[in-house]
């Protein structure tokens, strides 16, 4: 016999909120089998569905890439290309961290006077400016 878990149970389990749980659900993502009373019922089974939203949350992935990661019949499908594509998104993003926090310390030990007189400061304040004009521009395009 399936084991069944209403929405509490689901969400003691995992830590999220039945609100998020019901978004889920709306959005496709996991889908109950039914009622007890009024709680919805999901078979035990989505909690390792839940699992693999969080990670893919957690890598960056929209809820929509997140859909797409799983068949018709509800289980995972990753795209290996899609999932080397997110890695290397996230070694650009851990240079680009890695930068700023090297400029942050950089400024906090900085024996100029100002830190506008700073060409190490004067870079990463340029660089800021960079970063969010080539972001403005993506999100247009």
């Amino acid at each position: 016999m399936v084991k069944l878990l209403d929405i509490a149970e689901v969400a003691h389990s995992t830590g999220m909120a039945a609100s998020r749980l019901r978004f889920y659900e709306e959005k496709g993502l996991i889908g109950s089998i039914g009622r007890r009373g009024l709680k919805r019922l999901f078979e035990a089974s989505v909690l390792e569905r839940l699992s693999l939203i969080a990670l893919a949350q957690t890598a960056g992935f929209s809820l929509d890439e997140i859909a797409g990661m799983f068949d018709q019949t509800g289980r995972p499908r990753l795209d290996r290309v899609q999932l080397s594509a997110k890695a290397d998104d996230l070694d650009q993003t851990i240079r680009r961290l890695g930068a700023l926090r090297d400029g942050l310390r950089h400024a906090a030990a900085c024996p100029a006077p100002s830190h506008m007189e700073c060409p190490t400061f004067r870079r990463l304040l340029k660089g800021a400016v960079e970063s969010r004009r080539r972001r403005w521009v993506e999100d247009l395009g």
